[in-house]
């Protein structure tokens, strides 16, 4: 709570000030309210004297590194006021706004950081700002939302939102159409017309800001062979698999980056299908027979990938046929396929694909190939990096350009990927829904999408979210059922990829943009009655950057998005020199 402790006041007071005198680690100078003793008081309980309540004095909190050869791009963040909050950066950043717009950054309460020390009941039981609150995670089945009565917003159209998944298109369908459901994300490739042909439903389309790819990690033999790799890319026929298991608007990559996004297709197209030359590459890479690998892949539809399980088997087949190498298909659950993947404990090749969560290059390639990017495929490269690290400082499209065209040749080189196509999806919901929603970054937030008469919505979606504490997670189901429950400094508007202040009032830069100062709306609350303030945007940011503190735990520790997007940890432990 952060009234009525008038009794701790004085400890705390002079907890913070020892802290932010002290000498702390070489690189960093932080106040953290992570560092005051922990009391928890219920909410109905007085204080053990009788002195009227009062209002706490508000101790603003911070963290800061001396300089930026750590790595990465956050300099400081701190809580200038009680409604301010600056963020000062290492270098400029013309898409600040849109990364942290994204609920993977949603801001939560400092206290409730604390009292679940980051993981536990944060995992499962949010407490957010949003316009629903979670009552009810039934795992394996449903979860189910309900008003916040504190939202600071308008209201959420319905008393109660349910969320639903299953991983086969047909079993969505169906919900839907025998209207136990009232929307389904990802129709199957087969099911347009259906859907478009059906007087009780109504067809969205969702625009193509996505890719389908199949990995290879350059840490397992043999595709740590560039020759292999670059055999493979030319082996595949990625038109006979767009043609054949992708729905209408879906369309063969040529890059790895749409080419709707600025840049996204600077530089050369991506490989022709060449059996022959691939062959012969192979052979020259020391596999004229071909080799023995594996095909794996999480059995859950995605946007870019409406049937993994069919175009997996026609790799395999594809694989065998062109190139003589024996494939076998390797199927595992969802989280612990991410979990994995992410690890870099994942050989052979893989099949994922990423929506984009705002139409810029940088989300799209620096989150895989940059040089904190993903661990998917292995070591990073260079060439790859520094032209991402450039590009990413500059505003001006026309001035970033070359630097694409030098990171989009580099990876066609190295293929740490094979880029299969920019897949078209669809939302369906019955005729009677009001304010259908659909997002091009999968970020449906349904507190305006309702039927007239019902006072519960009922969406089912491809999979069960991983949990509830997004900053910790990269799943687009995930991120969904976080939208319904946190909010960020911004946020994306209702069906597009432009940003809007939630909330903050506004976010300024300076001019060179490496300061940005937000202003934060007064009187909002959480869900359990903490008043939103300065420090809880300060501290949710902290437990992010901060490989140190105690609050950077979360379901898996990684925090791929932070040090994908920022650049990397703060005080991350350095290895022990080997004698």
């Amino acid at each position: 709570m952060k009234i009525n402790k008038l009794y701790m006041i004085v400890g705390v007071v002079v907890m913070l000030s020892m802290i932010m005198t002290g000498c702390g680690p070489a690189t960093t100078t932080v106040a953290s309210a992570t560092s005051v003793p922990q009391t928890t008081v219920p909410p109905t309980a007085v204080p053990p004297t009788a002195i009227p309540p009062t209002t706490v004095p508000f101790v603003p909190i911070s963290l800061a590194t001396k300089d930026c050869s750590y790595g990465g791009e956050f300099k400081s963040v701190e809580a200038v006021d009680q409604y301010t909050v600056k963020f000062t950066l290492c270098y400029p950043d013309p898409t600040f706004l849109d990364k942290v717009a994204s609920p993977i950054f949603a801001v939560y309460s400092s206290e409730y950081l604390k009292q679940t020390g980051g993981t536990g009941d944060l995992l499962d039981k949010p407490i957010g700002t949003g316009p629903y609150m979670l009552k009810e995670w039934d795992k394996g089945n449903q979860m189910v939302f309900v008003q916040n009565p504190n939202y600071w917003g308008t209201p959420a159209k319905n008393a109660t939102l349910v969320f639903r998944w299953s991983s086969e298109a047909a079993q969505r369908l169906l919900e839907l159409q025998s209207g136990d459901v009232d929307g389904i994300d990802n129709i199957g490739s087969s099911d347009f017309t259906t859907v478009k042909n059906d007087p009780t439903l109504q067809l969205e389309i969702r625009p193509a800001l996505n890719v389908f790819y199949v990995g290879m990690n350059n840490t397992f033999a043999p595709f740590d062979n560039e020759q292999v790799r670059q055999a493979v890319a030319m082996g595949i026929d990625r038109q006979r698999l767009v043609d054949n298991f992708f729905p209408p608007g879906s369309e063969v990559a040529d890059s790895f980056t749409p080419c709707v996004v600025p840049n996204g297709c600077a530089g050369n197209p991506w490989y022709t299908f060449d059996p022959v030359k691939a062959k012969a590459l192979l052979a020259a890479a020391g596999y004229p027979n071909g080799f023995d690998t594996t095909i794996t892949y999480r059995d859950v539809v995605r946007p870019y990938l409406p049937q993994p399980g069919v175009v997996a088997q026609d790799l395999q087949a594809q694989l065998k046929k062109n190139l003589n190498i024996n494939a076998k298909i390797v199927v595992m659950e969802s989280g612990t396929y991410l979990d994995s993947l992410y690890a870099s404990k994942i050989g052979g090749l893989h099949l994922l694909g990423w929506t984009g969560d705002y139409p810029d290059v940088t989300n799209f390639l620096d989150f895989h190939f940059g040089v904190s990017g993903s661990a998917q495929f292995g070591k990073h490269f260079q060439d790859i990096t520094d032209a991402l690290t450039a590009g990413a400082k500059l505003a001006d499209d026309a001035a970033r350009e070359p630097f694409y065209v030098t990171a989009n040749n580099a990876i066609l080189q190295h293929v740490p990927m094979i880029p299969i196509a920019h897949s078209g999806s669809g939302v369906a919901y019955k005729a009677t829904v009001q304010n259908p929603i659909v997002s091009p970054t999968q970020n449906e937030a349904f507190a305006a999408t309702y039927i007239q008469g019902q006072d519960t919505f009922v969406w089912m979606q491809n999979g069960e979210p991983l949990s509830m504490f997004c900053g910790d997670e990269t799943d687009g189901d995930t991120a969904r059922a976080c939208l319904q429950v946190m909010e960020s400094l911004y946020r994306y508007k209702s069906g597009g990829t432009t940003v809007e202040p939630a909330l903050a009032t506004s976010c300024d830069p300076n001019t060179d943009l490496t300061e940005w100062t937000c202003q934060l709306r007064k009187n909002v609350t959480f869900s359990n009655g903490d008043p939103l303030d300065a420090n809880d945007v300060t501290q949710s940011f902290i437990m992010q950057w901060d490989d140190s503190s105690p609050l950077h735990v979360g379901r898996t520790g990684a925090f791929d998005y932070f040090s994908s997007l920022f650049g990397g940890f703060l005080n991350v432990p350095q290895p022990t020199p080997t004698p």
